[in-house]
């Protein structure tokens, strides 16, 4: 009886201290790994995507369909599959190295660094917030600066500063990361003059491929008043095992 209420006293101190544990454990993460925990989420060891992207203007709008794949931080491929103008164009990366396989020409484009902050494809990302040769936990210095509410959820305010050997086009970015799931949920980035160019907002939380991720990205271009671009993730899978050899520029010509 005693063995009993003594092991009975010591699951419930157990299950009352747990949470304590975890969020004091929660509480000592450094910025940068409030930052990493939430790339590792949306990336995974390695990821297979069905997106949607729309270009929204004041007077047009388009859709583009495409697969993506990546693994770790190293590789990444996105293949176009709609609409018929721009399907089969694929972008690659390969470590830092870029390339565009263009297939209305059929060739294959080495992208410099200097046109990785050009616009994708005619959107209003990038070509490094698509394909990412920069990584935000490698390539940055991550300061906490505090807590901040958005979409009524407790967030991490974080500044990342590029490294001076990081070949990044912002000044520092400014994002908020929830203290729960570490969803990234908003992003300001910043010029060299310290104005605010483009916001990003993250939404519509859903449980895909077995982890919970914000399927809604949407980016606003602060001058330019009706422009945005939405980013949808259909579907997305994690973990399956994608062999390095799929991340080749001969690949490039054959995925489908």
């Amino acid at each position: 009886m005693k063995h009993t209420q003594f092991l009975k006293f010591t699951i419930g101190i157990i299950i009352f201290i747990m949470p304590l544990i975890t969020a004091f454990s929660q509480n000592n993460l450094s910025a940068k790994d409030i930052v990493k925990k939430a790339d590792d989420n949306m990336r995974g060891k390695t990821s297979q995507a069905d997106i949607t992207i729309k270009i929204i203007r004041p007077t047009w709008s388009r859709e583009m369909n495409m697969k993506a794949w990546s693994k770790g931080d190293d590789y990444s491929m996105i293949l176009v599959t709609s609409p018929a103008k721009e399907k089969g164009t694929v972008f690659l990366k390969r470590i830092k190295e870029v390339w565009n396989w263009i297939p209305s020409i059929e060739r294959t484009i080495k992208l410099p660094p200097s046109m990785m902050s050009q616009s994708w494809m005619g959107t209003d990302f990038t070509n490094d917030d698509l394909v990412k040769e920069a990584s935000s936990v490698v390539d940055y210095d991550h300061t906490l600066l505090g807590k901040e509410i958005v979409l009524e959820k407790d967030c991490y305010k974080i500044e990342m500063i590029p490294k001076p050997s990081a070949a990044i086009v912002w000044e520092k970015v400014i994002v908020w990361i929830d203290t729960k799931d570490f969803l990234q949920l908003k992003a300001e980035f910043y010029d060299e003059d310290g104005e605010l160019v483009n916001s990003m907002n993250s939404s519509a939380i859903k449980e895909m491929g077995g982890r919970k991720i914000t399927s809604k990205i949407e980016m606003f271009p602060v001058d330019k008043k009706g422009n945005s671009t939405v980013i949808l993730y259909n579907d997305i899978v994690f973990d399956i095992p994608i062999n390095d050899n799929f991340f080749t520029t001969r690949n490039m010509k054959q995925l489908k």
